[in-house]
């Protein structure tokens, strides 16, 4: 039987591609060169699926040039470069991955937390520069992580794990807004309080995004959220750069409106708005949330695992959407 071919987009686990060519013809990427669209286009045409690691965009255009295409699948559990009613309509299944970055992008939303609290990066900048001459009661002084007020924008799988660590490792107060109450039972293991978005600015002492991206939370966070927030308080963000209004919070942080933000992902990703990068009081990483071995390797895997079982039995173990 003649194997049906896929594209890998992008540099991935030597590992995993060999899986692929035991089910596929693989063209691969390991240069991790970043098409142009047309040229993305173009080394799509004859193939039956495409392995996406979150930046190639898959619409209607791409999806009209592309007529062979069967499966989209994501490694990332983020998916906003996907316009998912197109691919429905065009009968091109896209998958993501979820659950297995979990822990470790909570992971990362509490080092963004804690090193934005207690000043890490600009103490660090300070001492490396040769600055530190000697001790100073108020030196890069920060703010209070234990016992203090956790607020989480987004209430999924990684706004819980963030929760737990919160208030079980923390002994934080940690209260939610989330677009719908969880149950009763999903509170009570995080032990987490409903609130309000308006009353989660104002009480909040940290406050973290794990909300995903659509038009509908584009700059959720604007300058009238953060106008609510406390002057003590930090911002994080390991959602996506969309939600939050870049310029009015690098305006915010310019005045010392709030003590700090921690920043994994930006709305012009890769390029990052050069109003942040100036600032001193803001916490900047390259969308490193998921960023290590064992889970990189997870999504990958997983990933792989959708191209794989859809390709060959017409069932994905992740699909976002029904054909």
């Amino acid at each position: 039987m003649t194997k049906k071919s896929i594209l890998v987009a992008r540099a991935v686990f030597p590992e995993v591609l060999e899986r692929l060519t035991q089910h596929f013809e693989v063209e691969s990427n390991q240069a991790d060169t970043i098409w142009p669209r047309e040229e993305f286009i173009r080394r799509l045409q004859g193939k039956s699926g495409v392995f996406t690691t979150g930046g190639e965009r898959i619409d209607a255009d791409l999806l009209k040039a592309c007529p062979d295409l069967k499966i989209c699948a994501n490694m990332a559990v983020g998916y906003n470069n996907f316009d998912v009613p197109a691919m429905t309509a065009a009968g091109v299944l896209a998958t993501n991955a979820p659950d297995v970055l979990t822990e470790t992008t909570a992971d990362m939303g509490f080092a963004l937390l804690m090193a934005t609290a207690r000043r890490v990066s600009e103490s660090e900048a300070y001492l490396r520069a040769g600055q530190w001459t000697k001790w100073s009661y108020d030196m890069f002084t920060g703010t209070d992580i234990h016992g203090s007020t956790l607020g989480i924008l987004g209430m999924g799988r990684i706004g819980r794990a963030i929760a737990k660590r919160g208030g079980h490792g923390f002994g934080m107060n940690v209260i939610y807004h989330n677009r719908s109450r969880l149950a009763p039972e999903l509170e009570a293991q995080v032990n987490a309080k409903y609130v309000s978005k308006t009353d989660l600015f104002k009480q909040a002492d940290h406050i973290v995004l794990v909300l995903p991206y659509s038009a509908e939370n584009h700059h959720t966070v604007a300058a009238a959220e953060i106008a609510l927030m406390k002057p003590t308080s930090t911002l994080i963000n390991i959602g996506r750069g969309g939600l939050i209004d870049e310029n009015a919070l690098a305006v915010a942080l310019q005045a010392n409106k709030i003590l700090g933000a921690g920043l994994d992902v930006f709305e012009g990703e890769p390029k990052v708005n050069p109003a942040l990068t100036a600032l001193k009081n803001v916490v900047l990483t390259p969308h490193i949330g998921s960023a290590t071995v064992p889970t990189r390797q997870a999504m990958a895997n997983l990933a792989a695992d959708n191209l794989i079982a859809y390709l060959t039995q017409g069932q994905a173990k992740t699909p976002l959407n029904t054909l």
